[in-house]
């Protein structure tokens, strides 16, 4: 189901990007880590629907932070 209200453009919803293969490879290697390791997301969530996402794609999420500026988090995309 598609939401009426584009909640990427809320001021509190944080920056949603598909990481492309060579950052997710990167990101592996540096941690010593699976795909499955990676904290989930489900493929419905709101904050997706401006993306074109499939099943274990990784999402990278920037938020601001009053410390560093910004924070990176990563999320494997799940079926619901």
């Amino acid at each position: 189901m598609k939401t009426k209200y584009d909640v990427t453009k809320h001021l509190l919803v944080p920056k949603h990007a598909k990481a492309s293969e060579k950052e997710v490879k990167d990101l592996l290697a540096r941690y010593s880590i699976s795909l499955s390791q990676l904290p989930r997301m489900l493929k419905s969530d709101p904050g997706l629907n401006h993306l074109d996402v499939a099943v274990d794609d990784v999402i990278k999420i920037t938020r601001p932070s009053p410390i560093t500026g910004e924070t990176i988090f990563y999320r494997r995309v799940v079926n619901d």
